[in-house]
């Protein structure tokens, strides 16, 4: 996802730094609508307020890139372009969201520092931004306290969102998300203080000055291609929330909204799973597939393992899989389907039956208004004792 690097709060105070509000876990769940414009008693209407400033961002973003398909670029300027975007991407995939979002897995000081760099230069908020929209978004998935809620449509979803104020729900259940693991973090203080020169030196000053040294472009041709290329890579973050929550299978869960994309997992990176990724947001491979040529953040991932620099890499077994496909998803998975050929209706159900014991069904049942138990990744409090039993940790450095 790319959050709002632009800022749409609903006041000029980030309404999200403030005490984590904990709510009784004994307690019936209170949880948002999906619609925006449906109020719970004595709430406002909601008044969706659009942000012109961001409008007008983005009007120019696009129309600069339009100008610069009309200049001529030769193959080392195009290589370096499609290099920098390429290796920025790994900031988002593998820093924001797998390590920083969910900690799927754990790194040394020196890869800490390689993912902060390359996560500034993808120009898609800070760190600590980012994070606290992408966990919300996984905590109350495509409600009004998404911040692109998929249940608004597709343009919100794509980019409408970073165009408008938030919803108030955004802020109210974002103020429920722990964000102290990385609130504390010194670096990353630093880092969203001091956001706006270390983006312009990192996404823009730095590649314009090779392209003008190395290569002999002038400022204009190298800005401009410059900005083409951040504005592809912006577009293939936002068709995760987009595209990835409309259109596709749901092999793990079918009642919820994200799918299973080839087109946006090869795109983006690996993170076109989305309806896996929302049912085990700590895996590390952020998709059942092991192969490296359609989830380019395993390799880069594995690499920094095999160097010793990421460790404790989470993921799960295949018997947890084939469970939850079993019990929740829409058929299309192999599992399902060898199950189909092999067992008759009534086996199917004396399988499930056997698989979940009579209280965790009862628990899922009373929490059905939050559709499975949605859970930001590895730590958050209502992720599932079976779950936290069949992870599976690779390059274990620590209890």
């Amino acid at each position: 996802m790319a959050p709002n690097q632009h800022g749409t709060e609903s006041s000029d105070v980030d309404a999200y730094d403030a005490p984590v509000v904990k709510p009784d876990l004994k307690m019936p769940r209170d949880y948002p609508n999906a619609n925006p414009y449906d109020t719970k008693p004595g709430e406002k209407p909601y008044k969706l307020e659009i942000v012109w400033r961001n409008v007008l961002v983005f009007a120019y973003l696009h129309a600069a890139c339009v100008y610069a398909t009309y200049m001529p670029i030769n193959w080392k300027e195009a290589t370096f372009g499609f290099l920098y975007g390429f290796i920025s991407s790994y900031g988002i995939s593998a820093g924001a969201h797998r390590y920083w979002a969910h900690k799927c897995y754990k790194v040394t000081r020196p890869l800490y520092y390689i993912l902060l760099f390359l996560q500034t230069t993808a120009l898609q908020n800070c760190v600590i931004e980012w994070v606290r929209d992408h966990r919300v978004h996984h905590k109350y998935s495509d409600t009004n306290a998404d911040p692109h809620n998929a249940s608004r449509g597709f343009f919100f979803s794509h980019m409408g969102w970073l165009m408008c104020k938030k919803h108030p729900d955004v802020l109210k259940y974002g103020k429920r998300i722990d964000m102290s693991d990385l609130t504390s973090d010194p670096v990353l203080r630093f880092q969203k203080k001091y956001y706006a020169p270390l983006v312009l030196f990192c996404t823009f000053l730095l590649p314009i000055f090779i392209c003008m040294y190395f290569f002999g472009s002038p400022f204009w041709k190298a800005y401009h291609w410059h900005i083409l290329r951040y504005v592809i890579t912006l577009h293939i973050t936002w068709s995760i929330n987009s595209v990835s929550h409309i259109w596709g299978s749901k092999p793990f869960e079918k009642d919820i909204k994200p799918t299973d994309t080839f087109a946006i997992g090869f795109m983006a990176f690996g993170e076109g799973w989305h309806n896996y990724h929302h049912v085990y947001p700590f895996d590390y491979k952020v998709s059942e597939l092991p192969r490296y040529w359609c989830n380019f953040t395993i390799p880069f991932i594995d690499f920094f393992a095999w160097l010793g620099w990421a460790y404790d890499l989470k993921t799960v077994s295949d018997e947890m899989v084939r469970r939850r496909v079993l019990r929740t998803g829409d058929g299309s998975h192999r599992y399902s389907k060898e199950e189909q050929k092999k067992k008759t209706a009534k086996e199917l159900v004396e399988a499930f039956n056997e698989t979940y014991n009579e209280e965790e069904e009862e628990r899922l049942k009373q929490n059905v208004a939050r559709i499975r138990d949605h859970y930001w990744g590895w730590g958050d409090d209502d992720m599932l004792q079976e779950d936290i039993n069949d992870i599976k940790t690779i390059n274990r450095k620590s209890n």
